[in-house]
């Protein structure tokens, strides 16, 4: 063999177990070292979000300090249609957007005709008006407290279901939830009308053990993960500072009532999530409030439940 071509030849393979990690005997046994690394963290669970109408939430430092991520808000379903509902709308999801927020956006009665049922046609046609809006929006719930009176479809669990067959359709990629329903009498019979006309096993439910919570009881989680298959969603809860004659005003009873949910919700494997409503409380002639921060901005004994837990 030729020098030249020797030292050529030399060089490339000094080259190649370079390339390999072939030099020193320590940087040898650093690469083919099989000691484990270390183990990746347990994601948070049950992860904990915030239900609020008002875009204020975010521009509250303390809500930046809680590093809360995940953010609930009921919209009509028809919001397109009116301005007013369409900029609050906007408003809130840029502001979700801007602190790095994921939005989960639930559908409700319209407001100018909140008895109205829509038929599926209409609603899938308003469901894509609002995708057209926010393509980037991906977690959904096709109805709020779809088993409740105050929505038209408390007796109509097959309509409900048809909504969350079409929200599905629309959107693939979508993740959706199924029921959204209130733990309230007769909360079962419902979702046994409503699972005969869904398409497909749902993988997720939603809950709003408001019942459950104030008092401080789990009979409705209890019945809701025997009633379904797949995860469960707490996606409005909360400790009532006051609600009518049931629960006056009392704000130490609310935050034992929060840190009971939380308490449930960590209890059961299969809820994923918690969402506490609401951030905003309102003054004392409302007949419901359910507020971490009070009317005049001052932190409630349920927020530092909540910092409490979090901070765990």
């Amino acid at each position: 063999m030729k020098p030249r071509l020797l030292i050529a030849l030399v060089a490339a393979l000094a080259l190649a177990l370079a390339a390999c990690g072939g030099g020193s005997d320590d940087d040898g046994a650093a690469a083919t070292s099989t000691q484990p690394g270390p183990a990746p963290a347990a994601p948070q669970r049950p992860i904990v979000g915030i239900g609020e109408q008002g875009a204020a939430i975010f521009k509250d430092k303390r809500f930046a300090e809680l590093a809360i991520k995940h953010a609930r808000l009921v919209v009509p379903y028809d919001a397109t249609r009116r301005r007013i509902e369409r900029d609050l709308a906007t408003v809130w999801i840029a502001e979700a957007r801007r602190t790095g927020t994921e939005p989960f956006i639930t559908f409700g009665h319209s407001r100018e005709t909140p008895a109205k049922l829509p038929s599926v046609s209409e609603y899938r046609a308003a469901f894509r008006s609002f995708r057209r809006m926010f393509p980037d929006l991906l977690v959904y719930a096709p109805w709020n407290e779809i088993n409740h009176d105050s929505q038209p479809t408390a007796d109509a669990p097959r309509r409900a279901a048809q909504y969350y067959n079409a929200m599905k359709a629309e959107c693939p990629t979508c993740l959706v939830l199924a029921g959204d329903v209130l733990d309230q009498r007769g909360m079962v019979r419902y979702l046994k009308t409503y699972q005969r006309h869904l398409e497909g096993e749902p993988a997720i439910w939603g809950l709003h053990n408001y019942a459950d919570t104030n008092r401080f009881r789990s009979s409705g989680l209890r019945d809701m993960l025997a009633a379904v298959k797949g995860e469960v969603w707490l996606t409005e809860t909360g400790g009532l500072v006051q609600f009518g004659a049931s629960f006056p005003r009392d704000e130490q009873r609310a935050a034992r009532a929060t840190a009971y949910a939380l308490e449930q919700a960590r209890a059961n494997e299969r809820v994923g999530r918690i969402y506490l409503y609401n951030w905003t409380g309102a003054d004392a002639k409302a007949r419901f409030d359910a507020g971490l921060i009070a009317p005049d901005g001052t932190a409630r004994p349920a927020f530092d439940v909540l910092r409490r837990e979090l901070d765990r």
